[in-house]
Parts: C-alpha cells; sequence; structure tokens
C-alpha cells in the first residue's frame, strides 16, 4: 500500500478516537491557561519565557498524545490487523509518526499565536517584541512537536503507553531539574531543557534557541529509530 493510503488510514484512527481528539485540545488548553496566569503575574524576569510558561505544562499533554497513538496499536492485537493491510513495517512507524506529527504542529502553531497575543495583552509595555513572540510561537510549535514524537518512539520501544509515561512524565516534572541543579552543563543538553531555550529570551548555557531544538530533534531522531527498529525486528 502506498505511503499516503497508510497516512490516510492512520489519521483517521487518531482523529476517530475520543481521547487522542482530547488530547490535542488539552496541548492547546493547558499551554494557553497556565500562559495566560504566569503573564498575569507581575513579578517577571524574562517576559518571552512569562508568555509560554504554560508549555511547561502543555508538554505532557503532548507527550500523552504521541505514546498513546502508538500505544494503542498493541492492546488486542490491533497491530497484527494493521500490519496485515500494511506488510511494510518502516512505512507503517513512518505514517504514525507523521499522524502524530502533523495534527500537533497545527496544534502548536494555534497555541503559540493565542499564547503569544493573551502574553502581550496581559504583560502590557512589558510584553516581548512581535518578533522575539513569533518566535516563540514558532518554538512552541515544533518543541511540542518533537516531544510528541519523541513518546511516539519510545513507546513502540516499550510496547506500553502507561509504562512511557511512567518514565517521561517524573523525567519533565522531576528528574530533569534535579539534574539541572546538580549539573547545569550537561542539563543543557537533555531533551525538554535545550528545547525550551527558544522559550527564553536570553539565555547562559551553550545553545541558543535553535540549536536546542536542534538538540531536542536528535533525541526525538535516535527516540523514533529505536522505535521503528523494534517495530520491524520485533513480533507484533
Amino acid at each position: 500500500m502506498p505511503f499516503v493510503p497508510v497516512l490516510h488510514a492512520e489519521w483517521l484512527k487518531i482523529r476517530t478516537l475520543r481521547s487522542l481528539v482530547g488530547g490535542l485540545t488539552a496541548i492547546l488548553l493547558v499551554t494557553v491557561a497556565f500562559s495566560a496566569v504566569a503573564a498575569a503575574d507581575p513579578d517577571h524576569s524574562d517576559a518571552l519565557f512569562s508568555t509560554f510558561f504554560g508549555v511547561s505544562l502543555g508538554q505532557i499533554a503532548a507527550v500523552s498524545f504521541g505514546a498513546m497513538a502508538v500505544a494503542g496499536e498493541y492492546r488486542g492485537g490491533a497491530l497484527r490487523l494493521t500490519l496485515a493491510a500494511v506488510p511494510d513495517r518502516t512505512r507503517w512507524f513512518a505514517a504514525k509518526a507523521t499522524a502524530v506529527a502533523l495534527p500537533v504542529l497545527a496544534v502548536g502553531l494555534l497555541t503559540g499565536l493565542l499564547t503569544l497575543v493573551l502574553g502581550r495583552i496581559n504583560l502590557g509595555a512589558d510584553a516581548p517584541t512581535w518578533g522575539e513572540g513569533l518566535r516563540g510561537a514558532v518554538g512552541c510549535a515544533l518543541y511540542l512537536t518533537l516531544m510528541a514524537l519523541l513518546a511516539a518512539g519510545l513507546a513502540a520501544v516499550l510496547r506500553s503507553g502507561v509504562t512511557t509515561l511512567s518514565l517521561l512524565i517524573p523525567f519533565l516534572l522531576i528528574v530533569s531539574f534535579v539534574v539541572g541543579d546538580l549539573s547545569a552543563g550537561a542539563a543543557d543538553y537533555l531533551p525538554d531543557r535545550a528545547g525550551q531555550v527558544a522559550l527564553h529570551s536570553t539565555w547562559d548555557g551553550a545553545l541558543g534557541p535553535w540549536t536546542g531544538l536542534a538538540v531536542t530533534a536528535l533525541w526525538t531522531a535516535a527516540a523514533l529509530l529505536a522505535g521503528a527498529w523494534c517495530v520491524r525486528r520485533r513480533d507484533a
């Protein structure tokens, strides 16, 4: 089966499952809501990060979406039926990853732009410039997309959404900050900390906004390659 029909089939799965549609909606609502609260606080040293603060929590919805989109294939023998229709496992996994990435990217762009507008309203004279804010909005969309794909790749390796989220969520909320406190230089290259440089007006580490996103992209590529290898080598 050609790639486009496979992609269409995977997109149908996503848009017809309420839990996945709810995950996409949560990315927008959580990010915008917490960003608005942070921007309303008069005490802020980094206007851009205050504007996009909610991404720190919105990423939980993004990784949940990516993990569950892939992990659902491992419940009830669904993957065997999928591979019966699409014997080329690499093509199927590429279509699955694309079906995860595109809606998150679209929702991420909408989220970034809406968050920027609300942030400029709340911050007033202290708001980031439009140029800086648009860079943050694009960075927001790319970062959320990369984190969703990172989770999708890990879910293909672990074959479980629960296990994937049990590893990723504590890492994003706790472990990354602990490592950052102990070793700031090494922590700069963790996927979340590197990618979120794009949401800051200034940065002290070696990575800038785009190089930070590139580091996150490398983590994501490694997870996807590992996931593709597991899909090809393991029994369905």
